[in-house]
């Protein structure tokens, strides 16, 4: 489980490279979560908040990694529901429980933030802070959403590679990935509005995927980050566009 002898081998540094990938791409949600959320902070708090929310969930990858047989044990059901599957009657796991809460928890969440935008009240606290958040109360939020987060991505790699230091190894590099394009991810999306509404859209699909999860209705993960990736591109060119409509009635308004 702890071999540093592989390091000597060809075939550790590919997984070494394609779990740091992973982690990545399964941080990606977790990035743009703590960026809206930390968003509610003053914006000089702004770069301190996403510091310490990606190192916490650095720290709570490891723990689960050094932790593995208590992770795998969560997969055994804690009671049963009369309720028939085609395995027998459902069983409720402590993964299942954990999926729920941190479900429950991104569509609340998601939703009161689309709610306030929708009202206005996000950009009349735009750069200074919402009313009545302070760094600690981000930090819960954040702590709560790590544990979802980084249970799945824990559970995903445990999956794919045996000794744990790689694992390890690979959580670290994408967390010094993440915390170093960190800041340019949370501005592009705090500068345009129509991007920090479909993130926060991603985060009810994702809220919403982790109860299917929890009820045993797998959900293959490509397909989700393929519409993330599908519907931002498409964003983007919007984005474009107004962009370039604007620049020609700027020159027609100058013209008249």
């Amino acid at each position: 489980m702890y071999d540093f002898a592989a390091f000597g081998q060809l075939q550790t540094w590919i997984s070494l490279l394609t779990l740091t990938f992973m982690e990545i791409v399964l941080g990606i949600d977790n990035i743009i979560f703590i960026s809206i959320v930390v968003n509610l902070l003053p914006r000089e708090q702004q770069p301190r908040g996403r510091t310490i929310g990606l190192l916490l969930a650095l720290v709570f990858r490891i723990a689960l990694l050094t932790s593995i047989s208590w992770l795998v044990s969560l997969r055994a059901p804690l009671f049963t529901l009369p309720i028939a599957t085609a395995e027998g009657p459902f069983g409720v796991t402590g993964r299942d429980l954990i999926l729920m809460a941190g479900g429950v928890f991104l569509l609340y969440k998601s939703t009161v933030e689309i709610y306030e935008k929708l009202q206005g009240h996000d950009d009349e606290s735009a750069g200074t802070g919402k009313a009545g958040a302070t760094m600690a109360g981000v930090i819960v939020q954040i702590v709560i959403i790590d544990i979802v987060f980084s249970f799945d991505s824990i559970l995903t790699a445990v999956g794919l590679v045996s000794n744990v230091l790689v694992m390890i190894a690979a959580v670290v590099l994408a967390m010094c990935i993440m915390l170093a394009f960190s800041g340019v991810v949370a501005d592009f999306v705090n500068r345009n509005p129509t991007i920090k509404v479909l993130a926060l859209a991603f985060l009810i699909m994702i809220g919403g995927m982790l109860l299917l999860e929890a009820a045993h209705q797998e959900v293959p993960k490509g397909y989700v980050y393929f519409a993330m990736f599908f519907s931002l591109v498409v964003e983007l060119l919007n984005m474009r566009m107004r962009k370039n409509m604007d620049a020609v009635q700027l020159r027609n308004s100058e013209y008249e």
